[in-house]
């Protein structure tokens, strides 16, 4: 399981990074607004930075919604560096996009995904990724966690080379269920991922091995 980080943060990306379980990061215009970061040309600065700390795939969004303005972007956008996924609503003109992409070349993550249905067009349309947006259907009583299980069924089922990517993850509960399903990769907070860390057993048992060591001083 690939574990991505949903931040425009360069601080907490660098954290998780020097952690070293690091394969990604996922941004919207949301995330970047929250930095304070605005403007075509400095959001695309701040995708660079971004390139230069990981390793791996960095989404960056789209902000169009039709045919020739997603092109045109996600085109832009994925000169930028090689390591950019070009991040495409799940819409008509969306999947039809994803589609030129997936013939030029161009990865792709279709986001905002919440029915098994629109996970199928994705996969149909070439996206690299599919993002389903667990937390939020939770949100709303439903079962986001569903949704990857039966998504993971259909991938499986007719082999589609798409990435189920479980994003919205809320907390380390949310982790650990989506690794069980078979989701190809997480991306959430910092404390979602550090949360994996923690065990009260873990803690007792290294306060009494140290306890034991200061006896012997």
């Amino acid at each position: 399981m690939k574990f991505f980080i949903d931040t425009a943060n360069i601080d907490q990306i660098k954290e998780a990074q020097d952690l070293g379980i690091l394969d990604g990061v996922t941004t919207n215009p949301s995330l970047m607004a929250k930095e304070g970061i605005t403007g075509e040309e400095n959001i695309k600065k701040h995708y660079l930075k971004i390139c230069e700390i990981v390793d791996g795939d960095v989404s960056a969004e789209v902000i169009a919604t039709d045919f020739d303005g997603i092109v045109k972007e996600g085109e832009a956008l994925a000169k930028l560096h090689d390591q950019i996924v070009v991040k495409v609503p799940m819409i008509k003109d969306g999947v039809k996009a994803i589609k030129y992409f997936s013939e030029k070349g161009i990865r792709t993550n279709c986001t905002l995904v919440f029915s098994v249905g629109q996970a199928l067009l994705a996969a149909k349309a070439g996206a690299t990724y599919v993002s389903p947006f667990i937390g939020r259907l939770d949100d709303i009583s439903s079962d986001g966690l569903k949704l990857i299980e039966e998504i993971r069924l259909i991938y499986d089922t007719y082999m589609f080379d798409t990435e189920i990517l479980a994003a919205s993850i809320r907390h380390t509960m949310h982790v650990i269920d989506c690794a069980k399903l078979g989701a190809d990769v997480m991306t959430g907070p910092l404390s979602s991922i550090e949360g994996l860390l923690k065990h009260p057993l873990t803690d007792s048992g290294l306060e009494k091995f140290l306890a034991d060591y200061n006896k012997g001083k």
